[in-house]
């Protein structure tokens, strides 16, 4: 997006008084990974985090006082978990384990991993051996003496000493100076570039280092080609890693069922109906916790949920989505702000809502080419034209009207994708017509209107992770109660998830004419008709797909979160433009 202004050149964060010794070897290890844990407060566990603090426990079971330094004697003493600071420097760190003997103390850290090899045998990291620094700045300036210390590796059960040298110690100050100014900038520093750093790193879901790389590299805003049928698609060489896992191991829950009671023991979650236990869930196995209709839950149930950072997701007994719970896990205020201020540039506004809507109407017309009989070449042509009408609109007005005259085309073939025969007595029939809703008047619609409810559901759960206030957007405008953001974002994937997810359901006989009820003019689903499609739905957000600008494969539910991140990559400045994503 040619003229980006940089969004995080306006931030001017309040930092906390003291630099954590850690933070320093964060900032040594990687910038972008101390930028992104000390400034915006992010963090995410990995196996390796987990089981380094399972190995810390028993350092940290125990905390010791340490004597003063005129209170040393010869005898050998050991304190464990010491906090000591810095005022000069404002450093502050808790050191593992200090060994002291005749008034010299050495400071011993515990690391999860190994040391590094090398011809001469094992030495520290360039991170440990700069953290371990720290703690000798931080000991001599409270007057204890310290001439070298000590990385004991958990993996290899070896301890590596350093001695503290004035070059080591002068070198860490220029780093933890330099580290100061980086966090004061308010600019997060660039990805690292293939480094083998970063597929160990909790973070990289976050960070999208190669990824990153690859859009800023782009010289040009990315243009998606567009392919006639039997056309072979243009690709790029693959330059890009897969570093984020294909599929989250976690489960949404759905409670559909009116009347049941939701409560709590230990870890489990307990699902009542009336006295009768009828489900338990672990929390730590579920991703979010959908409750459709007249569904209690505990308050108990409630904190353990958001301590887990596990949203809770309310539903009407129609499917309308109210709203959401969380816990304190939006705490990224930098892209808010950013976001709030692009929002209100209208030029932002409309070149970004330009990418969604082009992208809506690919992929509206890949779905007719994938699923239709047989797709009118008038229809696909007009649609081929409005996708690039959409990219040269002037005004968020002429964009809206390019996008309904694209939905009615699109909706009015969209009967020629339903595969189900009509049962000759079944009360309802499923000839699709038209989109209509508020209330649906036929099945088609009913489920429809259900999918998008769950879609926007899971996109206000990926703005809330990645920090977005869901309910400012750029081309829907702010109205009360609507996610607006979640909805930009839903734009490129309602054909690709909610409407694919209820053709499936449809032409598999998933859902079928006796799970609908009539009253009036309105359809709706039957209790069973709604947990099919929650099946469907879930079938599709699990559904591997191969992205067109990393090629590689993951799940539709990872890809929502990927696409968000893209949006604050693209408005922190790193990335030309916001690249919708379009199925081949």
């Amino acid at each position: 997006m040619a003229g980006l202004p940089d969004a995080s050149a306006h931030r001017e964060p309040a930092l906390p008084d003291y630099l954590p010794a850690r933070m320093v070897n964060e900032f040594v290890y990687c910038p972008r990974l101390f930028f992104y844990e000390w400034v915006e407060g992010v963090f995410e566990e990995s196996a390796d985090t987990i089981e380094g603090k399972f190995q810390h426990r028993r350092v940290d079971a125990k905390v010791t006082e340490l004597p003063g330094p005129a209170e040393l004697g010869e005898e050998k003493l050991h304190a464990r978990s010491v906090t000591l600071a810095s005022e000069r420097h404002r450093l502050i760190a808790r050191i593992d384990l200090l060994e002291a003997v005749g008034g010299l103390v050495t400071p011993i850290d515990y690391k999860h991993g190994r040391p590094r090899q090398t011809d001469v045998g094992p030495e520290l990291w360039p991170a440990d051996k700069v953290q371990i620094a720290v703690h000798a700045i931080i000991l001599r300036e409270n007057g204890y003496r310290c001439e070298e210390g000590v990385v004991y590796y958990l993996q290899t059960k070896q301890r590596v000493r350093v001695r503290f040298d004035d070059a080591l110690i002068a070198e860490t100050l220029r780093i933890v100076e330099e580290a100061r100014a980086v966090a004061a900038s308010g600019q997060i520093p660039p990805p690292l570039v293939d480094s083998p750093k970063c597929p160990g790193c909790s973070l990289v879901g976050i960070c999208l280092p190669d990824e990153t790389n690859r859009l800023a590299a782009a010289r040009e805003a990315i243009q998606l080609p567009l392919f006639e049928a039997g056309e072979a698609p243009r690709r790029e060489p693959a330059t890009v890693r897969r570093l984020v896992t294909p599929r989250d191991d976690l489960r949404p829950l759905y409670l559909d069922t009116q009347g049941l009671r939701v409560g709590r023991s230990g870890e489990v979650l307990q699902v009542r109906d009336k006295d009768t236990l009828r489900q338990e869930v672990r929390i730590r196995e579920i991703c979010q916790v959908n409750l459709m209709g007249n569904i209690q839950i505990s308050t108990q149930a409630v904190q353990a949920l958001c301590e887990a950072e596990v949203p809770i997701c309310y539903f009407s007994m129609g499917g309308w989505f109210y709203g959401i719970t969380t816990g304190l896990n939006t705490k990224n205020v930098f892209l808010r702000r950013a976001q709030y201020r692009l929002a209100d540039e209208d030029w932002f506004a409309l070149s970004l809502s330009r990418r969604l809507v082009a992208g809506k109407i690919r992929n509206q017309r890949t779905m007719l080419q994938r699923n239709h009989v047989e797709p009118r070449a008038e229809t696909l042509l007009a649609l081929k034209q409005m996708a690039e009408r959409a990219e040269r609109s002037r005004s968020l007005e002429e964009l809206l009207g390019i996008e309904g005259n694209a939905a009615r085309l699109y909706f009015a073939d969209f009967g020629g994708m339903l595969k189900q025969e009509d049962e000759q007595d079944a009360p309802l029939r499923f000839d699709f017509e038209s989109r209509n809703r508020r209330p649906p008047k036929d099945p088609v619609n009913a489920m429809l209107s259900l999918a998008y409810s769950l879609l926007v559901k899971d996109l206000t759960i990926a703005c809330y992770a990645v920090g977005f206030d869901p309910y400012y957007g750029f081309y829907h405008q702010p109205r009360f109660g609507r996610p607006a953001l979640a909805l930009d974002l839903m734009e490129p994937f309602r054909p690709l998830i909610a409407e694919s997810a209820v053709l499936t359901a449809l032409n598999t006989r998933m859902v079928t004419a006796a799970d609908f009820i009539r009253t009036g003019q309105a359809v709706a689903l039957t209790p069973n008709g709604r947990k099919a499609l929650y099946r469907a739905y879930e079938l599709r957000m699990d559904t591997l797909v191969t992205h067109p600008l990393f090629d590689y494969r993951v799940s539709y539910r990872r890809l929502l979160e990927i696409q968000a991140r893209l949006l604050a990559r693209l408005l922190h400045g790193e990335i030309p433009d916001y690249p919708a994503f379009v199925t081949r």
